[in-house]
């Protein structure tokens, strides 16, 4: 057993790990339950976290190469009760149905607005290939991600 410290949503958290724990096992086992396991295969993008300010499956990388790092979760997300643009687009463009995939999602979508301000519809599809959702069809998901950049939502294309 090791100890490991990173810096998780702003505050340092340390807590014994083992070599071959997953990031995603260490967040879950620190109480930040947003962040959801799915596939475990890193296909899925449900444990979409931001490590050092880049998007990455949680399930795919070791705790243990973290060390020192700074972790944004999607609790990292919000400011107290005020959600963050990215998730109140979700919650008034109904980005969401079950809310399994949304974490991984929101976490993703806020790594392309930073990379990109404005992506057209084809940019948000190209850069969402790694997350899914088996409910919403990503329609309302993207209309939720331009709806955070600030465009006009109304010519996203039904599919």
């Amino acid at each position: 057993m090791a100890t490991l410290t990173l810096n998780i949503n702003g505050a340092s958290v340390t807590g014994p790990v083992e070599g071959r724990t997953l990031l995603v096992d260490f967040l879950r086992a620190a109480g930040l339950t947003g962040t959801h396991v799915g596939c475990e295969t890193s296909q899925c993008g449900a444990c979409t976290v931001h490590l050092d300010g880049a998007p990455v499956k949680a399930c795919s990388v070791f705790a243990m190469e973290c060390e020192g790092g700074a972790v944004t979760t999607i609790e990292g997300m919000a400011d107290g009760d005020d959600l963050s643009p990215i998730q109140a687009a979700f919650k008034e463009h109904h980005g969401l149905q079950c809310g399994f995939c949304t974490p991984g999602m929101v976490m993703s979508a806020a790594s392309l607005l930073k990379e990109n301000p404005k992506p057209d519809e084809a940019a948000i599809r190209a850069h969402l290939e790694g997350n899914i959702c088996r409910c919403t069809g990503y329609h309302n998901i993207v209309k939720a991600i331009m709806a955070a950049s600030g465009q006009d939502v109304s010519a996203v294309a039904e599919r």
